[in-house]
């Protein structure tokens, strides 16, 4: 759905997915060659922190960012845009909470640090009035966002893709 929804917004744009559920920074690292650059592409997006600080997985603090700066190293810093993880639903998540995801935006300082992009997507959607709703989908799990938090990440994504020039 978000795919669809992000190739629809930037037409002209091919969209790839090579995001696969359960995968953190570790995980990302082995296949990058082989499911990003393999593509060529233009831009990459990089959302992670959800399941690295899971509890049952928990990639420490100080891994996941030198993991964050040798993803920049593989996809090139000028083709990365970094996402903070989202917020949860602290009501039905007993994986993560907020406050350890909160830690996991030092995404915002590797972006920094190498100059690549950022969007800053916890931030935005925590300081949302009632952001749980946006946690709404199919495994309403407070963790994996529905439709509405898909319009919401497709928007930032859109607007930061149509801010930098090429």
């Amino acid at each position: 759905m978000l795919t669809a929804k992000l190739a629809n917004q930037l037409n002209g744009f091919k969209i790839i997915n090579a995001g696969v559920s359960g995968n953190n920074t570790c995980d990302a690292i082995t296949r990058i060659e082989k499911d990003v650059n393999k593509h060529n592409t233009d831009l990459v997006t990089v959302l992670f922190g959800a399941n690295d600080a899971a509890i049952h997985k928990m990639i420490d603090l100080e891994t996941y960012k030198e993991n964050l700066y040798n993803i920049t190293h593989l996809i090139k810093l000028e083709k990365t845009i970094f996402i903070s993880p989202a917020p949860v639903d602290e009501r039905v998540q007993c994986a993560r909470t907020n406050e350890v995801l909160f830690k996991y935006a030092v995404v915002k300082q590797v972006a920094d640090d190498t100059g690549s992009y950022f969007i800053d997507f916890f931030s935005k959607m925590i300081s949302l009035e009632d952001y749980p709703k946006e946690l709404i989908g199919i495994k309403n799990d407070g963790l994996h966002f529905g439709e509405d938090g898909d319009d919401l990440l497709v928007g930032l994504i859109t607007k930061k893709v149509k801010g930098i020039s090429y």
